[in-house]
């Protein structure tokens, strides 16, 4: 390589350092400082806390809600901020149960409806059972009781974490399929048509292998998807993986985003911001945040 060309990529990636991965407090994302291609933790000490254990982060699409999971003494919860009047309030709690978990929230493309999933029974009393997908309705200024989402979406088994195309697709994982009880997950998708999910389908090898596929992400384009997997050869007891999808709606092999996201713990529950430019995650007990340009250098 002459050494005109060797000026011209060092210049090159020096522009690329600089202008794609500037950081600036943001008022959309809680007046944090935005970060770049290496990880940070999200609004430390405010949300991510030494004392709780916290997950599942999303914003609405205008980015004026924010609502993340956090669990204390193995019950989990989920809690919300809204931006109003220039500025973001202090976290309030939403779904909360002296028995039950609330968490893995997620809204519908309108932001209409508000997903998650718990271990309550079906009739709201008794004890705990497997994980199912619930929704609350907003009314008003309020929101429903919880509904389950359907047996076109929930077994006698766990389900975990959902998320939504912008036609309102959703994907979501699954043990149901696990006759072996050797903790196999799989990511599952269902159409949303006329007034209710159809039956669920499994996605195909390029997603599902027989270790654990799980917390996936799905692009509202449905571009591609990001999900945990716990895989042999990972770094961790749960890694990030990226698949794209082809011109035939088929998925490409998915990859793991690597050692500057995934740790020797676990990494799961991603989530894109609605404007693309961030991918957030829950790690070692906290919620990070990093440019999204961490996937889009995966294609």
């Amino acid at each position: 390589m002459n050494n005109l060309k060797r000026l011209s990529i060092a210049f090159s990636l020096i522009l690329y350092c600089t202008s794609s991965h500037s950081q600036q407090v943001d008022p959309h994302y809680l007046n944090e400082t935005t970060p770049g291609i290496l990880p940070k933790i999200f609004r430390p000490g405010k949300i991510s806390t030494e004392k709780e254990f916290e997950f599942g982060a999303v914003f609405s699409n205008d980015n004026k809600e924010f609502f993340y999971a956090t669990e204390l003494d193995g019950k989990a919860e989920t809690r919300t901020m809204k931006f109003q009047n220039g500025s973001w309030g202090p976290p309030s709690t939403l779904l909360t149960h002296e028995v039950y978990s609330y968490n893995d929230p997620f809204l519908t493309p309108d932001n209409s409806k508000l997903f998650f999933i718990s271990n309550r029974s079906l009739s709201g009393t008794g004890p705990k059972k497997d994980y199912d997908i619930w929704y609350i309705e907003r009314q008003g200024q309020k929101w429903s009781e919880p509904k389950n989402a359907g047996m076109n979406i929930n077994s006698g088994k766990n389900e975990y974490y959902i998320s939504f195309t912008r036609t309102g697709k959703m994907y979501y994982s699954s043990n149901k399929q696990d006759v072996s009880n050797s903790n196999n997950y799989d990511i599952y998708s269902s159409e949303y048509a006329g007034d209710g999910f159809q039956p669920s389908q499994r996605l195909g090898s390029g997603i599902n292998t027989s270790a654990y596929e799980a917390d996936v992400f799905v692009a509202p384009d449905e571009s591609y998807l990001v999900f945990a997997a716990n895989r042999p050869g990972g770094l961790g007891s749960g890694d990030l993986y990226v698949s794209f999808r082809n011109a035939d709606g088929s998925w490409t092999p998915s990859k793991s985003l690597g050692d500057a996201i995934n740790t020797p713990t676990d990494d799961f529950c991603p989530f894109v911001s609605p404007d693309g430019k961030y991918l957030f995650y829950a790690s070692q007990g906290d919620i990070y945040w990093v440019s999204s340009e961490v996937i889009q250098r995966m294609r």
